[in-house]
């Protein structure tokens, strides 16, 4: 998972005290999973819109020389994206189907990745 500090734009000064959290889902998907993978977080739009500490999502499709989706979310803080984690997602991930009736996953495989940043830049206002 990718964690940054602050929200871009800010002041750096004030982006060293609003600790938000990038977390970045990195997702495996095959060509012919691309479109099922789509549809389902179409289809899940909204659901994480209203969780307490929700800042921003993305899902970012590769244009070339990967088949890896990135799963963008920005969170207040950890303790949000947690709370999320382990109560909507959770919920959302388990639907409420038996094994065999859950549909298969449109992912091949995912990675989670760490980072801390130590420089950051925003446009500056003319």
């Amino acid at each position: 998972m990718v964690q940054i500090r602050g929200p871009v734009g800010a002041p750096f000064d004030e982006r060293c005290h609003v600790p938000s959290v990038v977390k970045i889902n990195v997702l495996t998907v095959p060509a012919e999973q691309r479109e099922i993978l789509e549809k389902r977080f179409a289809s899940r739009a909204h659901a994480v819109e209203n969780s307490d500490g929700f800042e921003w999502f993305e899902l970012l499709r590769p244009v070339e020389g990967t088949d890896q989706y990135l799963v963008y979310t920005r969170w207040r803080d950890e303790a949000s994206f947690q709370a999320w984690m382990e109560g909507p997602m959770k919920a959302a991930h388990q639907g409420g189907a038996t094994e065999g009736d859950r549909p298969k996953p449109a992912a091949s495989g995912s990675t989670l990745w760490s980072f801390d940043v130590v420089q950051q830049a925003a446009p500056k206002n003319a």
